[in-house]
């Protein structure tokens, strides 16, 4: 059975930081993209960054230069640090993994004050 555990959701105001995380147990096989989506209430989940095996990651524009993905593949564990919160970015963190299968987390909230 495949699992993954999200923390580091939580209120923070605007201009602070979160760094949440994820780990990824169970029978994942040949896990290849790590990545973080968002969703709002009313809104569809858009990505927030991605990261592949060789290091490769994509952003979304409105997070490039405050957000930073970063993983271990050794430990199927994948970080998003987020630097310089808005308002607008308050959303359900979900993250995924893309093996054989894409996987989901359970989502955790990340709520900003202005």
């Amino acid at each position: 059975q495949v699992q993954l555990v999200e923390s580091g959701g939580g209120l923070v105001q605007a201009g602070g930081s979160l760094r949440l995380s994820c780990a990824a147990s169970g029978s994942i096989f040949s896990i290849n993209v790590m990545g973080w989506y968002r969703q709002s209430p009313g809104k569809q989940r858009t990505l927030v960054a991605r990261m592949t095996n060789d290091g490769s990651t994509m952003y979304e524009d409105s997070v490039k230069g405050r957000f930073t993905i970063s993983r271990d593949n050794a430990k199927n564990t994948v970080w998003l640090q987020m630097n310089n919160l808005k308002p607008e970015d308050t959303a359900v963190y979900y993250c995924y993994v893309v093996g054989y299968y894409t996987y989901w987390g359970q989502g955790t909230q990340v709520t900003v004050s202005s």
